[in-house]
C-alpha cells in the first residue's frame, strides 16, 4: 500500500530534490529573522511577564467558541493602530492567514489575479476558490490591467482582486506597488497585498512597503508575526466590514483552535519593538550594501533587500554549493523546483542585522572560493 510513496521518494531522490529535515548549524544566512528578534532578551522578558500576569499557553477552542481572550483583541486592535488600517484578524501563522483569505473571501463570478511568482500559501488559497483566476506576468502592471480591461468589458459589476507580495521572498525583488494600487482603484478592484517579508524592515517604523495605502477601502494587507517580528502568526489587516465577513465565513478561522494567547502577548511587544528599531533596520540596510559589494566583484546582480538569490541553474549545483557554504561554517539553503521555476535553483541568502561586517565579509569570500569549484 505504501510503495506508490516509496516510488515518489525515490523519483524524487533521483532528480536531487528530497527534502530531509536538518538541524541548526553554521552562521545564519538563511532564517527571516530579519531584525533579530527571534532569539530577543525582549521577548523572552515579555513571554515571562505575560506568564507572570496569567496569560495562558493555549486557547483551549475556537475564538467562536471559548477561545477568544483578550490578548488576541488587544493585539489586533494594537496591530490596527500601528499598521493604519480599520481593524485586524489574528491567525496561526501567515500561510494560514493567506490561504485563507484567497479561499473565502473572492466569490463566484468574481476574478482574482495573482502574480506568477506568489507564495504558495496563495496557490493553497486557489484550490479553495470559487472565482475565476489566473497569473499575471510577474510584476507586469500591463498584464494586469489588460486582464482586468477585458473581465470589466463583461463583468461590470463583479469583484476583482489582485493579489501580490510587496517583497518577493525567493527573488528579493519589490513589486512596484504605487502603479498597481493606482491601476486596482481605476478598476475598481481589491488589491491584496502579502508584506510577510516586508514587514518589520520597509515602510515608516517597519510598517511594510504598502505603509502609504493601508486603510484605504480597497486594499488588504496579510503581516506575518514570525519573520522580522520573531514570533509567529499572520495579521490579515482589512475594513471592518471585511473582518466581520471573514469570521462568519472563513472556515480555518472558524474551525482552528485560536493562537496561543501567550504567543499573541509576545507579538504586541514585537509589534512596539518594530516600531522603535530604526537602528536595526539601519543595520540591516549596512549589511545588505556589503554584501551587495562581495557580488558585483563576482559579476552578480543585487536586489537591495534581505534577500538575496543566487541563480545556478542546475539542483544539484545549487546542492553543492550549500554544502560547500556549509563546510566553511555558513548555512546558507539551496532552492530548488517546484519552489522556484524550473532550471532556476539556487542559493537563498538572507540577511540580518544580527551579522556583523566581518561574518558578511567571509560569506562573501567564501562564495568567491566557491563559485568557481563547484561545476556549472
Amino acid at each position: 500500500m505504501l510503495s506508490r510513496y516509496e516510488l515518489a521518494l525515490e523519483a524524487l531522490e533521483r532528480r536531487g530534490r528530497l527534502r530531509a529535515l536538518s538541524g541548526r548549524g553554521g552562521l545564519d544566512f538563511t532564517s527571516n529573522d530579519y531584525l533579530g528578534l527571534a532569539d530577543s532578551a525582549e521577548l523572552k522578558d515579555a513571554i515571562t511577564q505575560a506568564l507572570a500576569r496569567g496569560v495562558p499557553v493555549g486557547a483551549g477552542g475556537s475564538r467562536l467558541l471559548r477561545g477568544n481572550h483578550p490578548e488576541h483583541e488587544m493585539l489586533e486592535a494594537e496591530a490596527a493602530t500601528f499598521f493604519g488600517a480599520e481593524s485586524a484578524l489574528y491567525f496561526g501563522s501567515g500561510f494560514a492567514a493567506n490561504a485563507a483569505l484567497i479561499a473565502t473571501l473572492p466569490q463566484r463570478g468574481d476574478l482574482l489575479l495573482y502574480d506568477e511568482l506568489v507564495h504558495a500559501s496563495t496557490r493553497d488559497g486557489l484550490a479553495g476558490t470559487r472565482a475565476t483566476h489566473r497569473a499575471f506576468i510577474h510584476n507586469d502592471v500591463m498584464d494586469i490591467e489588460d486582464a482586468l480591461r477585458a473581465f470589466r468589458a463583461d463583468n461590470a459589476q463583479a469583484r476583482c482582486f489582485v493579489a501580490v507580495e510587496s517583497l518577493y521572498s525567493m527573488d528579493g525583488d519589490l513589486a512596484p506597488l504605487g502603479d498597481i494600487a493606482a491601476l486596482a482603484a481605476r478598476y475598481d478592484a481589491t488589491l491584496l497585498i502579502d508584506e510577510a517579508h516586508a514587514t518589520g524592515v520597509l515602510g515608516p517604523q517597519g510598517r511594510g512597503l504598502s505603509a502609504l495605502l493601508e486603510g484605504a477601502p480597497h486594499v488588504i494587507t496579510l503581516h506575518t508575526c514570525g519573520k522580522a517580528l520573531g514570533v509567529s502568526g499572520g495579521l490579515l489587516l482589512m475594513p471592518d466590514l471585511l473582518r466581520r465577513f471573514m469570521i462568519n465565513r472563513c472556515k480555518p478561522f472558524i474551525y482552528a483552535t485560536a493562537p496561543s494567547p501567550l504567543i499573541a502577548s509576545a507579538v504586541r511587544t514585537a509589534l512596539r519593538l518594530c516600531a522603535g528599531a530604526d537602528d536595526r533596520r539601519a543595520a540591516l540596510q549596512a549589511r545588505i550594501a556589503q554584501l551587495a559589494g562581495h557580488l558585483a566583484h563576482l559579476g552578480l546582480p543585487s536586489t537591495g533587500t534581505a534577500i538575496q538569490p543566487v541563480i545556478l541553474g542546475a539542483d544539484r549545483r545549487a546542492t553543492a554549493m550549500s554544502d560547500a557554504l556549509a563546510k566553511d561554517g555558513f548555512d546558507v539553503r539551496a532552492i530548488r523546483p517546484p519552489t522556484v521555476p524550473e532550471g532556476s535553483a539556487r542559493l537563498r541568502i538572507t540577511l540580518s542585522s544580527r551579522l556583523d561586517a566581518l561574518e558578511v565579509d567571509a560569506l562573501g569570500a567564501a562564495l568567491a572560493r566557491h563559485m568557481q569549484d563547484v561545476a556549472a
